[in-house]
């Protein structure tokens, strides 16, 4: 990340969390090219979405809309310099209007995966949350940081700014929380994203992204012969409702073990419903390391995430049935794509043996994720 990005985010943060009104919020500075302009993608009622386009000189790429923070596409050469878009996705804002989304590339927030019973308690009181999800609150709740128009604060050929103010109250959740994403395209093929977040009261946060990534760029329509490292010796053991025990098995001995490098077809029919579920990842820290590895023996295509976050949750995109047609009028099959979705554990606020995720006035959250290709 360039000098001039990371001034723009810590002056972001100086204010505090003082909610501006739209009057107030800073306009677009005028700094990409005029090959990276925003494209108008269409209109959410009074609200007009864009998409952004970031690039570097190697031919990659990566295309991010208003409404969601979404990326919605992304292109990265293969092993011969062809580029191919490796995120899926839809052509067109409808696709992701639609209620079958399952969160594509989108920012997900307050709190991303689930808290159980769709509730939790802080500082002695109870907060209630929509139940999304079998009972459980999923991905923010009914209308979480994936279905809302994200402010743009500053846009260059190779950077995107984007700012969220959620209100005190909205989706149950308690204080005004100010949140602030930088999406980065790298000199070296890399996707930064950096998350930013203060607040006026306690609140849990856990902010990801949701791209779900076909590194063949379908050429193979499941990615069940991909080979995977996780670089992870434990993870959160589920009930039948994918809610944490607040057990933290190993891996050694069981289909969760991707330590070395193996297909991710290899064991997935032992795993009941497919790969869904939190890696515990070691040490703990506020740099950034390596988290997983996932190669496309196809494209030649290579991805390595880096995090500063303690966990990773790795899925398989079990609920895909085929129903949703997305780009190009491809259908998406079980198994179409996996996620590799940085975070804090799910159900951390319920479950105080976890990493805290409760931000507190006078802090700032913050959090780094890069996702770096290659080829061989």
């Amino acid at each position: 990340m360039n000098a001039r990005v990371i001034l723009l985010l810590a002056a972001s943060l100086l204010g505090g969390c003082k909610l501006m009104t739209k009057k107030e919020q800073p306009a677009v500075q005028p700094t990409a090219t005029e090959s990276s302009q925003p494209r108008y993608w269409g209109e959410i009622g009074n609200d007009s979405v864009f998409a952004y386009t970031l690039k570097n000189s190697r031919g990659m790429e990566a295309t991010i809309l208003n409404y969601g923070g979404t990326l919605a596409r992304l292109l990265v050469p293969d092993r011969t310099g062809q580029p191919g878009d490796v995120v899926l996705g839809f052509d067109s804002l409808s696709g992701y209007l639609q209620p079958g989304n399952p969160y594509f590339g989108a920012l997900i927030g307050r709190y991303s995966n689930r808290i159980g019973g769709a509730r939790f308690k802080l500082d002695g009181v109870t907060y209630q949350l929509a139940a999304n999800d079998h009972g459980n609150s999923l991905h923010g709740g009914l209308k979480g940081f994936d279905k809302v128009i994200w402010t743009v604060e500053a846009h260059t050929d190779s950077s995107l700014q984007l700012a969220y103010q959620s209100r005190d109250g909205e989706e149950g959740y308690p204080g005004n929380l100010l949140v602030k994403v930088i999406y980065t395209v790298t000199a070296d093929n890399g996707l930064r994203i950096d998350y930013a977040a203060t607040t006026d009261k306690p609140t849990p946060v856990n902010l990801t992204n949701h791209a779900y990534f076909n590194l063949s760029a379908g050429s193979d329509s499941t990615i069940l012969g991909e080979k995977l490292v996780l670089h992870a010796d434990q993870y959160t053991e589920v009930n039948d409702r994918l809610i944490p025990t607040g057990r933290l098995p190993a891996v050694d001995h069981t289909p969760m073990d991707f330590r070395v490098a193996k297909p991710i077809g290899q064991d997935i029919g032992q795993v009941p419903g497919g790969y869904d579920h939190n890696w515990v990842l070691h040490p703990a820290g506020d740099s950034l390391r390596l988290a997983a590895e996932v190669y496309d023996s196809l494209s030649g295509r290579q991805m390595k995430v880096f995090t500063t976050q303690p966990g990773i949750q790795f899925y398989t995109g079990n609920f895909l049935d085929g129903s949703l047609r997305g780009k190009q009028g491809r259908r998406y099959i079980q198994h179409s794509a996996l996620c590799l979705e940085t975070q804090h554990f799910p159900d951390s606020p319920n479950q105080p043996g976890f990493p805290g995720t409760i931000l507190r006035p006078g802090e700032t959250y913050h959090q780094t994720t890069v996702y770096q290709f290659s080829a061989k």
